[in-house]
């Protein structure tokens, strides 16, 4: 039979040696200080193609104007966009919007520069939410004008004034697909700021 007898050891034997201390907490492994400089780079150049894109649906909607060439001494055929109010609230939402994502161009470059802060970056993530939110609320607006504008309606007999007024149309409609365009981007730059809060 044989006993076994545990001895503690003495400060001299235990010298050198750390004592082993077990935690309940998991470790969270950061992910790398680059992935996210990428993500941040990646959200400021998305943010200069939809200040592109807003731009160019703002001017395009506020200079559209055309004037019918048979003119009378007493009639003046002409189009403009101030003539519909969705088209006024197009171009006053669509410069919101762009002056938006110009003033947030300083804080996505601090999210470059520090890539781990959080304070700027869930900012953005609000902000971008509300300014999608209103560009995409814009264009749903203007395309139901453009889609009377193109086809009319035959049950309360509005008459589709694209056949005359082409070019009015025209510009109405890619000032549209130019704000949709910058709803999508933003919805992307959301996208990206979400997985950059991660």
């Amino acid at each position: 039979m044989e006993t076994a007898i545990n001895v503690p050891e003495t400060k001299a034997n235990a010298k050198g040696k750390a004592p082993v201390v077990v935690s309940s907490k998991a470790t969270v492994q950061q992910p790398k200080r680059g992935s996210k400089k990428v993500i941040a780079i990646s959200d400021f150049l998305l943010r200069l193609c939809a200040i592109g894109a807003a731009i160019g649906a703002a001017v395009t909607m506020g200079t559209t104007d055309q004037t019918l060439p048979f003119v009378t001494q007493f009639f003046q055929f002409q189009a403009q966009y101030n003539d519909i109010p969705a088209f006024v609230f197009f171009v006053i939402a669509t410069a919101i919007i762009t002056g938006y994502l110009l003033l947030s161009l300083p804080f996505s470059i601090i999210c470059i520069i520090r890539p781990y802060a959080t304070t700027p970056r869930l900012l953005l993530v609000i902000f971008d939410t509300a300014m999608m939110g209103l560009t995409i609320a814009t264009a749903s607006a203007s395309a139901s004008i453009v889609y009377l504008a193109h086809n009319g309606n035959p049950s309360t007999n509005w008459l589709a004034i694209c056949q005359q007024f082409g070019d009015y149309c025209q510009s109405g409609s890619g000032a549209v697909v130019g704000s949709f365009i910058a709803g999508t981007i933003l919805m992307f730059i959301i996208v990206l700021s979400a997985f950059a809060l991660k």
